[in-house]
């Protein structure tokens, strides 16, 4: 695999004769809408299969695959143009291999929510070993809260993914609550029925496990956030459920601060199955124009927690959005509005921006005017992608999770595809 970086001058057509593939191939595993205008700086990712393969007449999926010693799910991954369907047709290539030995090896966690597209999370699913469901909450008497996700569940299971329940303390107003949080944890009776309603409705509604995200907490209820979460792994794994715990992206045990101060991550760590950690977000809605992930900041973040937690328990988020900043930024005023990767670039087409690199953030952005006014642009691209897998497979992290797979972002998988090998289980 190549990731191309567009030059001044450069076309797609160029971009394929250099890079010896054929130029239908490179549009459609990129996912180009508009293949005829690219911009400086610009990433283009040139997959380069070891083997493919034309459809003749009466091919199936499931016969390609027995035929050349692979399987359907393997060809949904090579193969993105599928969307995870079987449908195929006469004179179609398809990719059935990627040169080996892959860099390692990773479990993958996708947040969704439950109105996600049918069509967008068929073509995701073939990537992930989680999907997890994005969120249920719960009231002052420990009863979760339903969410119609029936169909996430069942479809996570026809793709070999686990699908985990996010167990959140989100109230209506889409904020986190520590009010809540303090008062499930200091009550027995409220945590043992949040519990008990927790177990029931993992069953019920055939979940894997759950994926605990209190933020917020009270610094004072830490030891009792740690209990917590042993009881309920103390409860699910007899099951076979797994107990995961998203944590905030600490530097150091004793960072200050209300977000981290009760994220105890050693004792968490030794908790729960698996951690999650929170490693974007430093450009946000209301930061200075910054990276959301950038590469200086999250490698302390991982550092620290592989010095107190087992790095096979961990995995690292990885943000598939950017943000648009309106110039000059005021602190407590300006608002950034969140965008996805894919629509960062076609803007940055649209509006004539090349885009730059910053080397020490290891990311993409660019600068435009608009209305009379300057807009900063940060966001994911192939190589920044590359970069935090990169992170990951030195610490020998047991997983990634991407926030989030609402919009579906090619070069993300195209790069994991073509670099690792991603987990399933039975």
């Amino acid at each position: 695999m190549v990731i191309h970086v567009v030059q001044p001058g450069d076309s797609l057509y160029r971009i394929a004769q250099t890079h010896g593939v054929p130029l239908p191939f490179l549009i459609q595993q990129n996912e180009l809408r508009e293949p005829a205008r690219l911009t400086p700086g610009q990433t283009i990712v040139v997959p380069q299969p070891s083997e493919t393969y034309l459809v003749k007449r009466g091919d199936t999926l499931g016969s390609i695959a027995a035929r050349h010693g692979t399987t359907v799910l393997s060809l949904w991954q090579n193969n993105p143009q599928l969307g995870g369907t079987d449908r195929i047709y006469p004179g179609q290539m398809l990719v059935l291999s990627y040169p080996t030995p892959k860099l390692g090896a990773f479990a993958v966690n996708g947040y969704a929510y439950p109105n996600i597209d049918p069509r967008l999370l068929r073509k995701t699913l073939p990537y992930l070993t989680y999907l997890s469901v994005f969120s249920y909450g719960f009231d002052r008497t420990g009863r979760i809260l339903p969410q119609n996700a029936d169909l996430l569940i069942r479809m996570a299971r026809q793709y070999q993914v686990k699908p985990l329940l996010v167990l959140t303390t989100l109230g209506e107003d889409g904020q986190f609550s520590g009010e809540r949080a303090h008062l499930v944890l200091q009550n027995p009776s409220t945590r043992a029925a949040l519990i008990d309603n927790l177990v029931q409705t993992l069953e019920k509604q055939g979940y894997a496990g759950v994926d605990i995200d209190f933020e917020y907490i009270p610094p004072e209820d830490a030891e009792s956030y740690t209990a917590f979460i042993r009881e309920v792994r103390a409860r699910l794994e007899p099951l076979g459920k797994i107990v995961m715990v998203a944590l905030a992206p600490k530097t150091s045990a004793g960072q200050r601060g209300l977000l981290y101060e009760a994220h105890d991550y050693q004792m968490l760590g030794e908790a729960a199955d698996y951690v999650l950690l929170m490693t974007y977000e430093w450009g946000y809605a209301l930061s200075e124009p910054m990276a959301v992930a950038p590469i200086n900041k999250i490698e302390p973040v991982v550092r620290f927690a592989t010095s107190v937690i087992p790095p096979a328990k961990i995995f690292m988020g990885i943000p598939n959005y950017g943000y648009v900043w309106s110039l000059p930024y005021i602190k407590g005023q300006t608002r950034a509005r969140s965008l996805g990767n894919v629509q960062a670039v076609e803007q940055a087409i649209q509006v004539g921006a090349p885009i730059q690199f910053d080397e020490t953030a290891q990311s993409p952005h660019y600068n435009y005017w608009r209305d009379r006014a300057e807009h900063e642009v940060w966001f994911e691209d192939a190589r920044s992608i590359r970069t935090k897998l990169a992170l990951a497979g030195e610490y020998q992290l047991h997983g990634i999770s991407i926030w989030n797979i609402m919009r579906y972002f090619p070069q993300l998988w195209l790069v994991l595809n073509n670099l690792y090998e991603i987990e399933k289980l039975p």
